[in-house]
């Protein structure tokens, strides 16, 4: 979008998020929303830019509220919704037609065809840098688990309330220790404050070389860490994106019928995907599903088989990592 318009954007992101656009040539500012504003509060704040053009990858109907009420004359947004009609500019989101093997980028691409945009293939990636301090927060959280040397991370949240379902602890712990045996690595535990107590329960499962740090990163932290990892292990989540933009070989594990590794496979030059393959009722999907007997089936060795076609078996790697935190 930058390039076509040959300017800077603004970007409406959520507070979380912000960080990563920090330091961008092609974004002029951030907007940080958090969906606390009102739609005429929040197409005030839309409307003292005097933007010209709007697009919104990810609709609801507060923002296309804002948008219509912030008066910008051009706003391109997601077809086939009852309040479709405040954009001037209606997409009609292909998987909403079947299509479950473009890729999300891809379709989101249809956003800025909409405007004239033209795709290439740098369009396609994720483009994410950690600065000093990024790295600086990262060192200490590792210095703090005693990880001095080469390490692996196992992501094994992906953005539920872990405490409210059923999460199969014992068989992520065996995932975990598969890893350690086979690369020789110590385990970063990673994962968000709110999933720190569950991911405790897969550290204290685990019998090899492990450390936790779930709920000790915020986003850049994270980031800094997941990009200098020997190999990362993660469920369909954020970071497991993060990881495979930054270059660190990245495992990918999409076990639900409803993941569609192809939709959702990481990006990046070093990745593998684990694919669905347990016999899971065709109506479960990450947010209702009451077992997750998917993962709880999951081999370790079709996940260490993955992430050999990433990272060579090594014998006696050198690595400090040895405490459990």
């Amino acid at each position: 979008m930058s390039r076509h318009f040959g300017t800077p954007l603004s970007v409406v992101t959520t507070p979380y998020a912000a960080p990563i656009l920090q330091d961008r040539p092609d974004v002029r500012d951030i907007i940080a929303d958090d969906g606390s504003m009102s739609a005429g509060d929040l197409g005030a704040a839309l409307a003292s830019r005097s933007f010209t053009h709007a697009v919104v990858f990810w609709s609801t109907a507060r923002i296309a509220s804002a948008l219509r009420r912030a008066r910008i004359p051009v706003r391109v947004g997601q077809a086939r919704r009852l309040y479709s009609w405040s954009y001037t500019k209606r997409v009609t989101v292909r998987t909403e037609n079947g299509d479950v093997t473009s890729h999300w980028t891809d379709v989101q691409m249809d956003y800025a065809r909409a405007l004239g945009a033209t795709a290439e293939p740098g369009d396609f990636t994720i483009d994410i840098h950690p600065r000093a301090g990024d790295a600086t927060r990262a060192d200490a959280v590792l210095a703090a688990a005693h990880i001095a040397g080469p390490f692996a991370v196992l992501h094994a949240a992906r953005g539920l309330d872990l405490d409210r379902v059923t999460w199969p602890t014992e068989r992520f712990a065996a995932i975990g220790d598969a890893i350690a045996s086979e690369f020789d690595l110590p385990v970063v535990l990673t994962g968000s404050a709110a999933d720190a107590s569950t991911i405790a329960r897969i550290s204290t499962a685990m019998r090899s070389r492990v450390a936790l740090v779930a709920g000790k990163t915020d986003v850049m932290a994270l980031a800094a860490l997941l990009g200098r990892a020997a190999l990362v292990v993660a469920l369909d989540s954020g970071p497991m994106h993060i990881a495979a933009a930054l270059g660190a070989p990245t495992v990918g594990i999409f076990a639900l019928r409803t993941d569609l590794p192809d939709r959702w496979a990481p990006l990046g030059s070093r990745v593998a995907v684990v694919r669905p393959s347990y016999p899971c009722p065709t109506w479960h999907r990450k947010e209702n599903c009451p077992d997750f007997a998917c993962y709880g089936a999951l081999s370790p060795a079709v996940v260490v088989d993955a992430a050999r076609t990433l990272v060579p078996k090594t014998s006696g790697a050198t690595s400090a990592g040895s405490a459990r935190a």
